[in-house]
């Protein structure tokens, strides 16, 4: 089992008992407790592994007995409290609980009332029409319901980029503390950037047949999959598979290649191989006619006996990577040293966790140029959003503290709701009062594509909306974004000069890359936000740049790459 579990697989488990002392109509107090305990250790910067039950009772909400429990579950990866309420529900319900809009009241209904204790019970009993008949939850929420089961069949077996890169993170810094020689390559989808990961790959050079009975000691897996001569298998938390591979010296580069994919960029590649009379594979690009090798310890020596310049991993999907890379005009794409300025952060004055000030010693900390406070407006009640008066006595504080920390500029602006007939949500005049305003949708997501389009358009033509958040509010793995024209949508934000937002929130990744790519080939301009709404989600911006890195963006096509003056004029309200 797994031991020294990292602060998100303790935060995970904490989520859980939660969920089940709902389930189980506990005390709410005791509910919260455990919360707000799985949202302190989540978002810690020091691993609770290392740390003493003291030490853990310094930090909000944690007393002596939850500063047990998570000592607890980072050692052995479960608590007594949570055996006990497995113990008493099965622990399929809480597969049940994760269906999108289905919560803890509901669930404990379907589990006392129907007696559904799993996926396959709440689908079976929905498909024959019984939870319909359940008071309070009607013909509607069985709809719901089997909507949530099929999206959630739909994305089985994925996970959250983010997560993955975690996951494979702690699985290569464990492996290089027990062998220092050692060099390990994520390949696949992980390292092309896509959004979400079924399986991780790993490549391994060398031909020491204990790396792969080292890999398979590795205390945060739940069990082996199997190992053979040159690889390994396990299965780590969540259901997520990891490969180890281990490629000798020479056939590294052409390992790297292959297994990094995408199959539709490989097949491109083989058959131009096969056209000189070559073949490729993941040993190395070999002559058909005697096996010599031709090329292989390199990615690089491979694409250029094949006529083509090297290809960044995060555009290898076959998207007219390989014409850019026959004619010399791939571009240079954006980096993160090239992002000067964050412009979606939020504070505890709405959602936030942490204060104004906080936020912004942390922006200057990470050497940002500029950093434009963005907490919600008044329609979003759940985030206690800024009304018209709130709204411009926080813009006052926040243009306070500029000259307080150094080389850091803070930009007074506010993600305000698009209300559902397009307008904004707050005056005209509070708007224009602002350094930046971000025009987000958070309500009323099931509108029709028309519904929905229109109300975008309307508010990219508002005069003082710079920027449109978040556009199309999809979740990865647990919703779709709302149905629009996406191509009308690009099209008024490139008429109006409104940028759209590429949101780094790792289950948002929104703009997708295909429609930041979209936007961008049509002359609209991208940021890149992280939507922060803690210090530590300040970093989130690295999940949102390999976005735009698949979408094809330099440099010039993102707007916070632009020094502070720059992209003043730049923006909408500056033209």
């Amino acid at each position: 089992m797994a031991s020294g579990l990292d602060n998100t697989a303790v935060a995970r488990v904490l989520g859980q008992i939660a969920d089940l002392l709902e389930i189980k109509g506990d005390n709410t107090f005791k509910i919260r407790a455990y919360r707000n305990a799985a949202d302190v250790v989540g978002h810690a910067a020091e691993a609770v592994s290392g740390m003493d039950a003291a030490a853990l009772r310094e930090w909000s909400g944690i007393g002596r007995d939850l500063a047990t429990r998570i000592l607890e579950i980072a050692t052995t990866g479960n608590c007594a409290v949570r055996q006990e309420l497995l113990d008493e529900f099965p622990v399929t319900l809480l597969d049940v609980l994760a269906l999108q809009g289905v919560g803890p009241k509901t669930v404990a209904r379907l589990y006392r009332e129907l007696g559904l204790a799993s996926l396959l019970d709440v689908e079976a009993a929905a498909r024959a029409g019984r939870i319909r008949e359940m008071k309070g939850l009607g013909a509607k929420k069985e709809a719901l319901i089997l909507k949530a089961l099929s999206e959630r069949q739909l994305h089985s077996g994925r996970h959250l980029l983010a997560d993955a890169t975690r996951m494979v993170a702690a699985l290569i810094e464990w492996l290089e503390a027990a062998r220092a020689d050692l060099e390990i390559e994520p390949v696949g989808s992980l390292r092309r950037g896509a959004e979400t990961c079924g399986d991780i790959d790993l490549l391994a050079v060398g031909s020491d047949p204990d790396l792969l009975e080292l890999f398979t000691t590795y205390p945060q897996m739940e069990r082996v999959l199997g190992r053979g001569d040159t690889k390994a298998s396990i299965l780590l938390g969540g259901g997520l598979q990891a490969d180890l591979r281990v490629v000798a010296a020479d056939e590294r580069g052409a390992a790297l290649q292959y297994f990094t994919g995408s199959k539709a960029h490989n097949i491109v590649l083989r058959d131009r191989a096969l056209e000189r009379g070559w073949r490729l594979n993941e040993y190395g690009l070999l002559r058909a006619a005697d096996q010599a090798r031709l090329a292989g310890r390199t990615e690089e020596e491979i694409y250029e006996k094949l006529g083509l310049a090297w290809v960044p991993p995060e555009l290898r999907e076959n998207r007219g990577e390989i014409e850019a890379a026959i004619d010399g005009t791939l571009p240079r794409l954006v980096e993160a040293g090239d992002l000067r300025g964050d412009l979606h952060v939020h504070t505890n004055e709405t959602d936030g966790r942490d204060t104004l000030e906080q936020m912004a010693g942390a922006a200057a900390a990470r050497g940002l140029e500029y950093v434009a406070i963005t907490d919600h407006s008044r329609s979003l009640a759940m985030t206690n959003g800024l009304d018209q008066s709130r709204a411009l006595a926080h813009a006052e504080r926040i243009r306070g503290l500029n000259g307080r920390y150094k080389g850091l500029t803070l930009l007074a602006g506010i993600e305000c709701d698009i209300l559902p007939d397009g307008r904004m949500d707050l005056e005209d005049d509070c708007l224009a009062a602002l350094d930046l305003v971000i025009g987000s949708v958070h309500m009323s997501l099931a509108q029709d594509e028309a519904e929905m389009t229109a109300r975008l358009i309307r508010a990219i033509e508002h005069p003082h909306v710079d920027i449109i958040g978040h556009p199309t509010n999809r979740l990865l793995l647990r919703r779709p974004g709302s149905r629009m024209h996406i191509e009308k949508v690009v099209d008024a934000a490139a008429a109006n000069g409104v940028a759209l937002e590429i949101n780094s929130q790792a289950d948002r990744l929104d703009l997708s890359d295909s429609h930041a790519r979209l936007a961008k080939d049509r002359g609209v301009k991208l940021v890149i936000s992280s939507d922060a709404h803690a210090t530590s989600e300040l970093d989130f911006t690295r999940w949102g740049l390999l976005v735009a890195r698949r979408a094809w963006a330099s440099k010039q096509d993102v707007l916070n790459t632009l020094p502070l003056d720059a992209f003043r004029r730049a923006i909408k309200r500056g033209r």
